[in-house]
């Protein structure tokens, strides 16, 4: 399997955190805004896997890191949120 599969993985698994959040923290303040951090970091991680530029700064070394880094940041957000 690719690096970029594990990536796409880990998009699919914070876009479903960021729905959940929404809908089990309803009535909270600023749901919205932490329902798009962790949904909107999901949707970026994943198109990034599928445009040009993205492929690129992904199959870098520095980008790949970045990107975990910045990933397992939102989903333990979303857990401790």
């Amino acid at each position: 399997m690719s690096p970029l599969s594990y990536l796409r993985y880990l998009a699919y698994a914070l876009f479903a955190l960021g729905l959940i959040n929404l809908r089990y923290q309803t009535g909270a303040s600023d749901l919205v805004l932490k329902t798009v951090l962790i949904s909107g970091t999901g949707v970026i991680i994943f198109a990034l896997t599928y445009l040009n530029f993205g492929k690129a700064f992904l199959a870098k070394s520095f980008g790949r890191t970045i990107t975990w880094i910045i990933g397992i940041a939102a989903v333990i957000f979303a857990i401790i949120n």
